[in-house]
């Protein structure tokens, strides 16, 4: 048993089954900030990244995927300016990232990793064999639980909503 603030007062027990209600998303919180955190610095830090012709550049990554995406035309608004494109994903990845392990309008953080995720799986992974393999939608999916459910333990939401109700 434990004991602790859970809504119903100082002190009376929470079962088991409640701490892992309230702490299920916590893992896919920490695997997702984490991977987005590093994802974003791995782009930021990569001088090959940002360009536009060459190996590892976003141009080149944009334009070998144009044909097999799902959506040609995003690819081709990306290649009208694959900087900015590449930098906007890698600072909407550093974003997300850090929202979601501060746990800080993790739903708005949710929705961020899903939309990078869902436009990087109808463009980079889309022509990827099974789908399975294709890394973009298991992140996608992985985003919905959070955008659904929130924060619900160790976040700054969960901190300045208690601070809400004290202050009623």
């Amino acid at each position: 048993m434990h004991y602790g603030m859970n809504g119903r007062g100082l002190g009376e027990a929470r079962s088991l089954r409640e701490l892992a209600r309230e702490h299920a998303l916590l893992p896919l919180r920490i695997f997702l900030g984490v991977t987005f955190v590093y994802a974003g610095l791995d782009k930021l830090t990569d001088s090959a990244f940002f360009h536009t012709t060459g190996s590892g550049s976003i141009g080149e990554t944009m334009s070998a995927v144009r044909d097999s995406s799902a959506i040609p035309a995003l690819v081709d608004l990306a290649l009208k300016g694959p900087s900015g494109f590449g930098y906007a994903i890698a600072i909407g990845e550093l974003a997300v990232g850090i929202g979601t392990l501060l746990g800080l309008w993790t739903r708005i953080a949710a929705l961020g990793g899903a939309l990078i995720s869902l436009s990087l799986w109808l463009t980079v992974s889309w022509q990827v064999e099974p789908y399975y393999l294709g890394n973009d939608l298991a992140y996608l999916m992985a985003w919905l639980p959070l955008l659904l459910g929130g924060a619900a333990s160790f976040s700054l939401d969960a901190f300045f909503a208690s601070r809400r109700r004290r202050i009623r």
